[in-house]
């Protein structure tokens, strides 16, 4: 039986208040109902189909209804679906523990979970500062990150963001932070330089920074923020929420400058997708900073009432062993070379392109010269929908970044349509017919 959409739509605009949308525009719109999918397509409840260009939201890595996914979950359904880990263990938080600590770079040897890329960071700050204060040393109360930083929306993370569109309304309520030029070195350095003693870790996102535009990093940028963080002694905290789990070709992004850093936060990708999961991995050096007998409040006093949620930590193991099984990486290598194909010969040669920016199988294609009034983002996804793909702005720069698994004429097409709907939303449609 069909959705009755007509009615959906009117109970969504009564009652629901939907992330980073604008309510006002929202309740002037007919957005697509997504009623089921499968793979990397999505059908909504008036029978309408779309490519996933986002991974819904960047974190349907082997996309949706993966037969392996579903029926873990099923599985441990039959089991047990939810039990505190305050005091408490299970097998599946355990078996994905020891799997995150085989893949992530050498040295992350503990792994605390939460629920959220934001919370993932959150505890990744707590712990830094925490871990100083019971080295004696706790002065060191100020993060170094990088403008135009994206870590989550909790107080913490918002506190190392870079964001003013995102971050500038909540100034008053966050703590003090400092920010590094993206990419460069003698920035990252004078700060550390002028200010380290009072710094107790450095955060970055490695290699691109997602909510920024997709604005790619140098290469060997990372490596000499790890050396910076050696030489002054401090934490680095390597924010892969958004960047692992093969988004930039690799497992982990910081395996491509080999860098081990002292905190790894991990979300998105972790369960394909399929429920709310979240670890920060440290090391051993800094998880024996905790260790003490019980009158002496060495405890890290964090948790979450899902933390280590089984049938989330059941998700992430298919979702890892189907990385192996299905050789994700090694066929993404391919398909990283014909997305840049695809954008050189159908994106980039039209007028309204300012700058394609890509990394692995995240791609930001920049809009410029429109005003802000315009919205030409939110045009180009109106027109992308009109053509059957779901991409995702972030002002007027259109993010692609679909599934790991999707096939090479769904890519064709994902490309395709995107470039004839940035040419419709920016009057080059004849232009565009003619290349």
């Amino acid at each position: 039986m069909q959705p009755d959409t007509a009615r959906l739509r009117e109970l969504d605009r009564s009652v629901l208040w939907h992330p980073f949308t604008q309510q006002q525009g929202w309740s002037e719109e007919d957005a697509p109902i997504i009623a089921h999918a499968r793979g990397t397509t999505l059908h909504d409840t008036d029978g309408n189909t779309y490519i996933d260009g986002v991974s819904s939201l960047w974190c349907t890595v082997h996309g949706h209804r993966h037969p392996s996914i579903d029926a873990a979950v099923r599985r441990q359904l039959d089991q047990v679906a939810h039990t505190t880990m305050l005091g408490l263990s299970h097998p599946a938080a355990i078996e994905l523990g020891a799997k995150l600590v085989d893949l992530a770079p050498p040295g992350l040897q503990r792994v605390f979970y939460s629920d959220s890329g934001s919370t993932a960071v959150e505890v990744a700050l707590k712990m830094a500062y925490q871990w100083w204060a019971q080295q004696g040393e706790w002065w060191r109360t100020r993060f170094v990150s990088l403008k135009h930083a994206y870590h989550g929306d909790t107080i913490g993370s918002v506190s190392v963001g870079g964001i003013d569109l995102f971050h500038g309304c909540y100034r008053p309520l966050l703590f003090e932070s400092v920010q590094a030029e993206p990419g460069d070195l003698a920035s990252m350095e004078a700060l550390l330089r002028d200010g380290g003693e009072e710094v107790g870790a450095v955060i970055v996102e490695p290699l691109v920074q997602g909510a920024a535009g997709i604005l790619v990093h140098p290469e060997g940028f990372l490596r000499g923020v790890r050396e910076l963080c050696d030489r002054y002694g401090v934490l680095l905290i390597c924010d892969e929420v958004a960047v692992g789990f093969g988004r930039t070709g690799t497992m982990f992004a910081c395996e491509q400058e080999d860098v081990s850093p002292d905190f790894l936060c991990l979300a998105k990708g972790l369960t394909g997708g399929y429920l709310p999961l979240a670890a920060t991995l440290t090391t051993e050096r800094v998880y024996e900073g905790f260790l003490g007998a019980f009158e002496e409040l060495r405890t890290f006093f964090h948790g979450h009432t899902y933390t280590g949620n089984p049938l989330a930590c059941a998700a992430a193991l298919a979702t890892l062993e189907v990385f192996e099984r299905e050789r994700t990486l090694e066929h993404l290598r391919g398909k990283i070379a014909l997305l840049g194909e695809l954008l050189d010969r159908h994106v980039a040669p039209l007028p309204a392109v300012a700058e394609i920016r890509r990394r692995g199988f995240m791609v930001g294609i920049e809009l410029g010269g429109f005003p802000l009034e315009a919205r030409l983002g939110h045009q180009v996804t109106l027109a992308a929908r009109r053509r059957g793909a779901i991409v995702r702005p972030l002002g007027d720069t259109i993010v692609l970044m679909p599934p790991l698994s999707i096939e090479a004429r769904d890519l064709r097409r994902l490309v395709e349509i995107t470039a004839d709907a940035i040419a419709e939303a920016t009057g080059a449609g004849a232009l565009a017919e003619a290349a």
